[in-house]
């Protein structure tokens, strides 16, 4: 007996300690950029760093607030066509598909999860790029090359389309049986069901999703290079190409690390964009909190 005890709390103080240093893992790799970023911080502020758009690192001019906006607006753009498109799939799925459709759509959406990156971006680059250009810009804007932010948030959407879609089936699965049984009772119909009793429940569970798509959409990089344009600038409309922080990173490390202040912009760029996803995470945290006491 007292082996087995001693098994136990071996077991458990082994796990706590794993766990502690999964989340110890956070707090490194921001300590490490921050690190790397020293250079450039003894010679421009922060607010200097941010709030410029001015970008001329051979003259030692770094602006980093044109790729902050952009990296946001091919974001936003993504979830704003991939959430609602994958809200009525999901639901769609769960509560209308017959069941052999159902187990046949499920597992062709997880290839997409499959699929590397950049054949999104080669995808991106011959089919959406001219779809943009040719047919959806031209009634709109004078003139557009087609490498966008609408043509990255295309190509971000559909790559985080099978997730989004996986969690929100999933969570729909879990709303017991009852509350809908009750509510169909009393006499509401099956989409007042869904809207009025299903999704309220199922909420913090949909919120998960989108921020775990959202997280992954920052950080995307070979895609997004590929079709966003990769100019310099902070875009005015979805017409306008972007330079999403991630592109600058994959365009530029490596070949100027024999700079020490153009290497650490770089690192400050990484560490801009681990600060925004950190943000964007707790404040998310902070509102499925709320919710979740709201429906308890």
């Amino acid at each position: 007996m007292k082996i087995r005890l001693i098994k136990d709390k071996v077991i458990g103080t082994g796990m706590l300690t794993f766990s502690i240093l999964a989340v110890s893992m956070v707090l490194l790799i921001g300590i490490g950029l921050y690190w790397r970023s020293l250079p450039i911080l003894q010679h421009h502020s922060i607010w200097e760093l941010i709030s410029s758009s001015t970008w001329r690192p051979l003259k030692g001019e770094f602006g980093f607030l044109s790729f902050i906006m952009g990296t946001l607006w091919v974001t936003g753009m993504s979830i704003a066509i991939a959430v609602p498109l994958c809200l009525l799939v999901a639901i769609y799925l769960s509560e209308y598909a017959p069941i052999r459709f159902k187990n046949f759509f499920l597992p062709l959406v997880n290839i997409l999860a499959g699929i590397p990156p950049v054949i999104y971006g080669v995808w991106g680059v011959f089919f959406i790029v001219p779809l943009v250009q040719h047919y959806i810009a031209p009634s709109f804007v004078d003139f557009s090359t087609g490498f966008t932010v609408l043509s990255g948030g295309i190509v971000l959407a559909v790559m985080i389309f099978p997730l989004i879609v996986s969690i929100i089936v999933e969570v729909l699965q879990t709303i017991p049986k009852e509350l809908k049984e009750a509510s169909l009772s009393l006499g509401a119909t099956k989409w007042e069901t869904i809207k009025k009793v299903i999704l309220k429940k199922a909420m913090p569970g949909i919120i998960a999703a989108i921020v775990l798509a959202i997280s992954r959409a920052f950080g995307e990089t070979i895609a997004v290079l590929m079709v966003c344009g990769n100019v310099p600038i902070s875009p005015k409309s979805i017409f306008d190409p972007a330079y999403p922080l991630p592109a600058l990173l994959a365009n530029n490390f490596g070949e100027m690390m024999s700079v020490p202040l153009y290497d650490a912009a770089l690192m400050f760029s990484a560490f801009s964009l681990f600060v925004i996803i950190l943000i964007f995470n707790i404040i998310s945290r902070v509102i499925l909190q709320k919710i979740e006491v709201k429906n308890a």
